[in-house]
């Protein structure tokens, strides 16, 4: 390819070099956008316009990581959940658009001043996409790790929310006698043995939020079973969980007490979320 190709080569380019990405026309419109410090359309605007010899050279870097398998939302430091432009880095999670079922879920339960819980909160993508919807609720966002705890307050100054508290903490240690109408996790969920941790951007995320033993079931029994202590006097667990494991959560909740436990289905039409309430 000739040195400084147009924008629309450029893409093309990068769409035959990413063979291995199963989105390789958006991690380059992605990419693109990121070097220009443009927005989508722009791309479609000026599709004949040139790169200059530094851009060039910075989208052949990124095209060159991306091939190595690391995932886009690390190459860019960004990704957006609920509409909410969230800072990301290898201390945690990188949100994903499935995760949003759970927010929509306890939305559905929540009051406007509800106090909610969200456990394992990583960028803080879940505790930040309830404040932007309940500006009135008290919300608390934990985590174990002090890295992911400064990164998910490096967001709540991003998206301006001050309704939102980020606090380092092992599942519930650092609560004290603090209570909630709404307690929602996306934890550890998978199995330490399954091959899918060899495989795309999770290679690039710590395995500390990724598995728990019991077949990933592990994390999930001990909030069910912690988490009955901190409700006010009655209230709402949410989980996040992998796409077979929606009747192993709900005999799991069950079996602590809890009633009225029902699975809800991601936008792939998988198991994705479990509801239970405790009274």
């Amino acid at each position: 390819m000739k040195p400084n190709p147009a924008l629309s080569d450029a893409l093309c380019w990068g769409q035959q070099a990413l063979t291995q990405s199963d989105s390789a026309a958006l991690d380059c419109r992605v990419l693109l956008c990121y070097v220009l410090q443009k927005p989508d359309s722009y791309l479609y605007t000026w599709p004949d316009k040139a790169l200059n010899e530094q851009q060039w050279q910075a989208f052949q870097q990124l095209i060159s990581r991306r091939q190595r398998g690391v995932p886009v939302a690390h190459l860019t430091g960004e990704r957006e959940f609920w509409s909410l432009p969230l800072n990301v880095n290898d201390s945690t999670l990188i949100p994903r658009p499935d995760t949003e079922v759970l927010v929509e879920q306890a939305l559905q339960l929540a009051q406007a001043e509800s106090c909610i819980l969200d456990l394992g909160t990583g960028t803080g993508a879940i505790a930040l996409a309830l404040a932007s919807e309940l500006p009135s609720a008290c919300i608390v966002g934990l985590d174990k790790q002090a890295d992911a705890v400064a990164l998910a307050k490096l967001n709540q100054q991003k998206c301006g929310f001050h309704h939102v508290e980020f606090l380092q903490s092992d599942w519930f240690s650092a609560l004290g006698e603090r209570r909630f109408d709404v307690i929602v996790s996306n934890p550890p969920y998978i199995d330490e043995q399954d091959p899918h941790l060899q495989q795309g951007d999770v290679r690039f995320e710590p395995l500390s939020a990724l598995v728990a033993p019991e077949q990933g079931l592990a994390d999930i029994r001990h909030i069910s079973e912690q988490a009955r202590a901190f409700f006010n006097g009655s209230g709402y667990l949410l989980f996040e969980h992998g796409y077979q494991q929606g009747q192993a959560v709900q005999d799991l909740l069950v079996a602590l007490g809890y009633q009225d436990c029902r699975t809800v289905k991601d936008y792939a039409g998988n198991d994705r979320v479990t509801i239970a309430k405790w009274i």
